[in-house]
């Protein structure tokens, strides 16, 4: 070969070495560190349980590591492998998903339609209730107590009042328990919240809420409709020190614009009533999708239906699969009502389903006739007796819930719900406050 030829030849060699030549492997200090926060990482990831809403102490040095390997070292399969990890805890960071059917959200659309027939009954009653009153013309400015005559007195005069506050305007005054409306320039106003007049329409409006308005929230702002007693003079609010005159008005209606009306009864059982109440039930009727416990449902069974008693406003059978010892006292029913107010807000602002899995039973007192470990040493006899020493049987199911907002997005992380069975009975729901 001559001198030429080989000088010709180094161009093509030095080609073919390189291109037959290993990958540029990263330094094992490099991938070390990497790696390190790497897994930090991973494992707040895995404590998020799906959850999206997690600050990620480690997710950015990780991130920031992998990708300068990456860019530095591609073809090393130790780079890559830890760039696949990361792809697959940076999609689990974003939060757990799933497939969100019309099936699961029917009930905002029945709610949706009930409640717009109760805005259009209210609206029509609200101006029933108007009509053949003589109204008070002038509501503001009031009528100063300090130099009323019998020609510019209010007393007994019918008035409506709007952008009445409770419970922000609420203030416990010596006479009596009031909403404050109006302000020092104008004269005030003293709804009086201390008796039945109020409670009744009240107390409806709770129960609309509560079978008709998930929505509506825990504060209102009323026009209500009632009339003037007489004058009284008060501290006005927390806001307010200085003591001030103010009519004090007793109502008679109350109405929330554009959702529902309550009016005062002194002959109803609850002395209030809202707008055809006792056809509610009667509407809600077709909703239902579940309307009994079977004997035989399991854990998992029982919290999709009560889920479903919830997001379809069936409060019997909310109740009904609550374990009876959980609401056996009149302070205990009216948490009951104030748990159920809470699972009406978080499905209406919070998510729409949840999932149920990891079902865990233990048996907490009595004998365990399923405990294979232990039944292979006794035979039918012991087994006998130790079921008449040990008792009744209570046993104990933990169940973990996942909830999704309307897009499918997992809202916080699993929560444990506890049921209960005791001797051949069902199980009902023990742990009926925790959140979904």
């Amino acid at each position: 070969m001559t001198i030429k030829l080989a000088l010709s030849m180094i161009p093509w060699l030095a080609l073919s070495f390189s291109a037959t030549a290993s990958p540029q492997k990263a330094p094992q200090r490099d991938l070390g560190y990497t790696e390190y926060y790497l897994k930090e990482f991973e494992a707040e990831v895995k404590r998020a349980q799906g959850s999206a809403n997690t600050m990620f102490r480690n997710k950015n040095e990780a991130l920031r590591r992998v990708q300068a390997l990456m860019q530095a070292y591609p073809d090393d399969p130790a780079v890559q492998a830890l760039y696949a990890r990361t792809r697959t805890a940076l999609m689990m960071s974003k939060g757990n998903y799933n497939q969100i059917t019309p099936a699961m959200v029917a009930y905002l659309n029945n709610e949706k339609q009930l409640r717009e027939k109760y805005a259009q009954l209210s609206a029509a009653k609200w101006q029933e209730l108007l009509q053949g009153r003589e109204l008070l013309a002038q509501v503001f400015p009031t009528v100063d107590p300090l130099k009323n005559t019998p020609e510019t007195s209010p007393i007994d005069k019918t008035i409506v009042l709007t952008d009445v506050k409770y419970p922000d305007n609420q203030f416990v005054g010596g006479s009596g328990e009031y909403i404050v409306v109006g302000k020092p320039s104008t004269g005030f106003y003293f709804v009086n919240i201390s008796g039945r007049e109020w409670l009744g329409p009240y107390e409806a409006i709770k129960r609309f809420r509560r079978e008709v308005d998930g929505s509506l929230g825990d504060s209102f702002n009323f026009t209500v409709l009632g009339k003037i007693t007489g004058p009284v003079m008060e501290i006005p609010g927390t806001r307010r020190t200085n003591m001030a005159w103010g009519w004090v008005v007793e109502p008679e209606v109350l109405y929330i614009d554009g959702r529902i009306v309550a009016t005062f009864d002194a002959q109803h059982e609850k002395s209030g009533t809202f707008v055809e109440e006792d056809k509610v039930a009667g509407i809600k009727e077709g909703w239902y999708t579940e309307k009994d416990v079977p004997d035989n449902a399991t854990p998992e069974r029982v919290m999709e239906i009560f889920l479903a008693s919830i997001k379809e406003k069936n409060y019997p059978l909310y109740r009904k699969c609550i374990n009876p010892e959980r609401y056996k006292t009149e302070t205990a029913e009216s948490l009951l009502r104030y748990h159920w107010d809470l699972h009406q807000q978080r499905l209406h602002g919070e998510y729409v389903h949840a999932t149920f899995s990891d079902t865990k039973i233990t048996v907490a007192k009595g004998h365990d006739d399923k405990n294979d470990l232990e039944n292979f040493f006794l035979d039918d006899s012991q087994r006998a007796q130790l079921t008449k020493m040990q008792g009744e049987k209570v046993e104990y199911a933990t169940i973990q819930s996942q909830a999704f907002d309307a897009n499918g997005k997992q809202i916080g992380v699993k929560h444990a719900h506890k049921l209960i069975r005791k001797g051949n009975g069902r199980w009902y729901v023990d742990s009926y406050e925790i959140r979904f």
